[in-house]
């Protein structure tokens, strides 16, 4: 009688651990993966900061355009991230690759490493994918870069971003809308 009572209490202790086990496993997936995809591409940006030519997938015809785009992915992953300190410190770091020839670019990289603001980071960030767009592609040598489109950015007008990744992780709206946007231009060479 004992064995049988025991038999029973570990039996509705086996189905409550198991329901809580499952329940920890099913609360974890999403984030543990958003968490895998953020590090992996943090990683990316990281690599191509510290030696531009070490990315398997993209290489540079020179050092500088190197720099210029892995400061340039530090600030697109610090925004996709809303992480307003993040994306003034790579800001900062950028404003460091550009000639003396370059100063509009300078300037508004310098306002960028200059606010807290996000959102006015945000437009500054779009303003200067403009501007280094030509720079990156003249100066890509090999590998994949993709130009992305979010239509909603700015109140309708749109904002374009380059990328390492086709995957949309989107640098205008950060985790209110990750995945808003689509691939305009795949940059091969």
């Amino acid at each position: 009688m004992e064995q049988s009572k025991i038999r029973a209490k570990w039996k509705s202790g086996a189905w409550i651990i198991a329901a809580c086990l499952l329940l920890f496993l099913g609360s974890c997936g999403e984030p543990k993966g958003k968490q895998q995809t953020e590090t992996s591409m943090e990683r990316s940006a990281d690599t191509l900061s510290k030696d531009p030519t070490a990315s398997a997938s993209i290489s540079f015809q020179d050092e500088s355009g190197g720099n210029i785009f892995a400061d340039y992915q530090k600030i697109r992953m610090a925004l996709t991230n809303d992480d307003s300190n993040k994306a003034k410190a790579a800001a900062e770091n950028l404003a460091d690759n550009f000639a003396e020839n370059q100063q509009e670019t300078n300037s508004m990289v310098l306002a960028m490493a200059s606010t807290d603001d996000i959102k006015a980071q945000r437009q500054l960030f779009s303003e200067l994918t403009k501007k280094l767009e030509p720079v990156i592609k003249a100066s890509l040598s090999g590998g994949t870069i993709y130009k992305q489109f979010c239509p909603m950015a700015f109140d309708g007008k749109g904002g374009y971003w380059l990328s390492v990744s086709e995957e949309i992780r989107n640098p205008y709206f950060g985790e209110k809308m990750l995945k808003c946007g689509t691939v305009k231009e795949t940059i091969r060479k």
